[in-house]
């Protein structure tokens, strides 16, 4: 850096210290100087920490840092008694959640206000989204549900660049301070914890079979998928979305002895949805197997369900043990 430039921004700096209090300034600086590693610490737990811990933080010496940021993550560890920090590793895993699911954003994922709220809240029970401003003020947008609390984002101009908006969607009030209230109580309860992610998007299965012979094996494979689990989008007053389904039957060895893939569409309505809630969504795949019976009837086989929500992009895959006899 010339002696130019680094006069320059001193200026600039010293021009920011005057436009905030001194306090601020300090602080400002302070975080400026962070070595890498404490830089992204501090920029990552930005929804867990408090503003008291920040300003410890910061003003702690440099060789102090380390054993400062192992106590934090100790004090919000919900089971010291496991080798894991469930707590951390949670909270993580939500990052790299967020920032794959929000990558079109122009920052990354989870630094969004999608991000923000998926990291602290976790995947909403429903979600809705509303293309080619038929949403909210004729805007795009989407509307995440956790319980009967509506949170809602707006894409002013379809450009995927969503905001959180703070109105009351049950009564259509602007700016609704009971709205921002609980919000702001959530974020606050998620910073002394956050609780391990449930796991919304969720199928039922099992197997039947329905002929065991020596050289044929015939069954179906029946998926039940709740209502309550999917998401939807929003399209000409219904609700619509696509599962995609790939079950993959393998051998002791690996080897895929049968495979079936398709696609499902789903639709409904908002108040269908409303009535029906507690009900599934019925898949049933028939299979013929007559290759492979022998090693397949030596056992340690596994079939693989592959499900994927094409709205929102949540997959899930599970897997059981197969046998023929």
């Amino acid at each position: 850096m010339t002696k130019n430039s680094l006069a320059a921004s001193l200026s600039l700096l010293l021009i920011f210290c005057v436009l905030l209090n001194a306090a601020s300034c300090r602080y400002y600086v302070l975080e400026k100087n962070l070595n890498p590693d404490d830089a992204d610490f501090i920029s990552k737990v930005r929804y867990l920490i408090s503003e008291k811990e920040r300003r410890v933080f910061l003003e702690i010496p440099n060789d102090d840092k380390k054993a400062w940021i192992e106590e934090f993550w100790e004090q919000r560890d919900p089971d010291p008694g496991t080798e894991e920090n469930e707590l951390k590793m949670e909270y993580f895993n939500r990052i790299e959640k967020a920032t794959e699911m929000f990558r079109t954003e122009p920052k990354p994922g989870w630094m969004t206000d999608r991000g923000r709220i998926y990291i602290l809240f976790g995947p909403p029970m429903d979600k809705i989204f509303y293309p080619m401003g038929s949403g909210p003020q004729g805007k795009c947008g989407e509307t995440w549900y956790y319980g009967g609390f509506p949170i809602a984002f707006i894409d002013e101009n379809c450009t995927s660049q969503f905001k959180l908006i703070t109105y009351d969607l049950s009564g259509g009030r602007e700016y609704n301070l009971l709205y921002m209230h609980a919000l702001n109580l959530a974020q606050s309860r998620s910073q002394q914890t956050i609780q391990g992610e449930q796991k919304f998007y969720n199928f039922i299965w099992r197997v039947k079979k329905t002929l065991i012979q020596e050289s044929r094996v015939e069954g179906s494979v029946f998926i039940q998928v709740p209502y309550a689990s999917i998401w939807f989008s929003d399209k000409n007053d219904k609700l619509v979305t696509t599962l995609d389904l790939h079950l993959e039957l393998q051998n002791s060895e690996g080897e895929v002895v049968w495979e079936f893939m398709e696609s499902y569409s789903v639709e409904t309505t908002e108040d269908e949805l409303k009535k029906h809630k507690a009900q599934r969504y019925d898949i049933k795949v028939p299979f013929i197997l007559t290759d492979e019976l022998d090693t397949l009837s030596e056992g340690g086989n596994r079939l693989i369900a592959y499900l994927v929500n094409q709205t929102g992009g949540e997959d899930l895959r599970k897997i059981m043990d197969f046998k023929i006899k």
